[in-house]
């Protein structure tokens, strides 16, 4: 939507940045003196929120071919710092990134792509008021609702008027040609979300499923539930400026002005039971597998052992042997998987237990899971069925197969119906990159059919 950057496309998105000036001038003409925006695109950290701590704020578009179109703002920060502190009262991580750290952990104390566009148009508007950097987290959404709310106290504390902008786009998957390919989740949650930022329904909008918001490949919902938590226990007015997707991805501009004191609308606490209900719901309809590995975890975090007694396990899984792979997520983020391709122990049960706990803690991506994180993890099961050799990409298909690509003693397995993997090109080279094969190296090709648990 930046002319620099869209050369032309960006007329394809006129409406919306109509409605970012709108926005803008509204803004302009409030007594705003300090604007905090927070990014999904900034750094990102899966147990806290990253603060922008440098004196001046900078950033700009060269990595879109528009370094032309530069800022360089003040850093408010007595805000910043008094954030940290509301912010650790509510037991929430908050790094400040400065220089130093940021040369430490490889990252950039810039201002992010999801800053430098809508401040394009804020600029315009004649928005000229320090800002606040923040990067939103991964963590739970009644956290992330929880910093808005540490946010708005500490803009109280200093007297300070604080305006917040969430900045994000939503699906990436709303067209054939989209960034992502195409899912229905991506119109669904989409349609969804304007719904309920039309009516200001926080609840709805904090209650939405995150399965569905990973299927629709968005990038926006947490950084609106942090906004929506400097909004809480007061009135507000809520009014959609714009929506539209014509690159396949969800643009939406909103505006949410803040109105009276309202005791009715203090939902921090209730926020944080639905989510927590709704983990609570998922238990109870899992299936087998699931429960198994569940409880696997459970006695591993708590210093037992699981007992396998044949007569309490379904003959499915203890009168056979298969590979078996475990997955772990955590709202909606992978946060583990490990499997076998062939079975190692004796029955499917054996085979799940083993996996289970290599997936918390063997997973070379990810710090191992810590005993407090197993409520909020969501547990699926795939186990395999047996391989069988294909002679060609014709017999593939990467919804309803896995593939095994083998060249020599290395061997790269994709599971099917991966979140993201929409062709047999794109899941053969992924699994020829996690075996170590280069593109043009021959292969032996199999397939499989998986059995997924939930």
């Amino acid at each position: 939507m930046v002319p620099e950057v869209g050369q032309g496309r960006d007329n394809e998105v006129a409406n919306t940045k109509k409605a970012m000036l709108e926005l803008g001038r509204r803004l302009s003409e409030s007594d705003a003196e300090t604007l905090v925006m927070i990014s999904p695109h900034g750094t990102v950290f899966s147990d806290g929120i990253g603060i922008n701590a440098e004196k001046e704020l900078s950033g700009n578009l060269g990595q879109f071919n528009a370094p032309g179109v530069r800022f360089a703002l003040a850093n408010d920060l007595a805000l910043v710092q008094k954030i940290q502190n509301k912010a650790r009262l509510q037991n929430i991580t908050v790094a400040g990134i400065d220089s130093t750290l940021a040369r430490r952990y490889g990252v950039t104390t810039g201002l992010d792509h999801g800053i430098m566009a809508p401040l394009y148009f804020l600029r315009q508007a004649g928005v000229h008021i320090p800002l606040v950097h923040v990067s939103m987290g991964l963590l739970p959404f009644y956290q992330l609702y929880s910093f808005g709310v540490a946010l708005r106290e500490a803009a109280g504390e200093l007297n300070k008027h604080v305006a917040v902008l969430a900045s994000s786009d939503l699906s990436h998957r709303l067209t054939l040609d989209a960034p992502n390919g195409y899912h229905p989740a991506g119109k669904e949650f989409d349609h969804r979300l304007v719904k309920l930022v039309r009516v200001g329904d926080v609840e709805g909008i904090c209650g939405l499923d995150p399965e569905l918001a990973e299927q629709a490949g968005e990038c926006g919902l947490r950084s609106i539930i942090m906004m929506l938590g400097a909004l809480d226990g007061v009135e507000i007015t809520s009014e959609v400026l714009s929506y539209e997707g014509p690159f396949g991805v969800g643009y939406l501009v909103a505006s949410l002005v803040p109105g009276a004191r309202d005791e009715q609308r203090r939902l921090q606490d209730k926020i944080r039971r639905l989510v927590l209900d709704r983990a609570g719901q998922k238990r109870t309809a899992e299936s087998y597998p699931v429960q198994l590995a569940r409880r696997v975890l459970e006695n591993y975090y708590h210093g037992g052992r699981d007992e396998f007694k044949p007569q309490e396990v379904p003959e499915e899984f203890a009168g056979r042997r298969a590979g078996v792979f475990v997955s772990l997520k955590k709202h909606g983020r992978l946060r583990g998987c490990i499997g076998t391709i062939a079975p190692t122990k004796n029955n499917i049960a054996e085979e799940i237990a083993e996996n289970a706990v290599s997936a918390a803690i063997r997973d070379p991506r990810f710090y191992p899971v810590k005993p407090e994180e197993l409520p909020e993890l969501d547990i699926s099961v795939d186990i395999l069925g047996e391989p069988e050799p294909v002679h060609g990409l014709d017999e593939l298909d990467p919804h309803k197969y896995g593939v095994i690509v083998s060249a020599g003693g290395r061997r790269g397995l994709l599971l099917p119906d991966l979140e993201g993997i929409d062709t047999v090109d794109e899941q053969v080279a992924i699994a020829r990159q996690k075996a170590g094969i280069s593109p043009g190296e021959k292969v032996r090709l199999e397939r499989f059919e998986v059995v997924r648990y939930h």
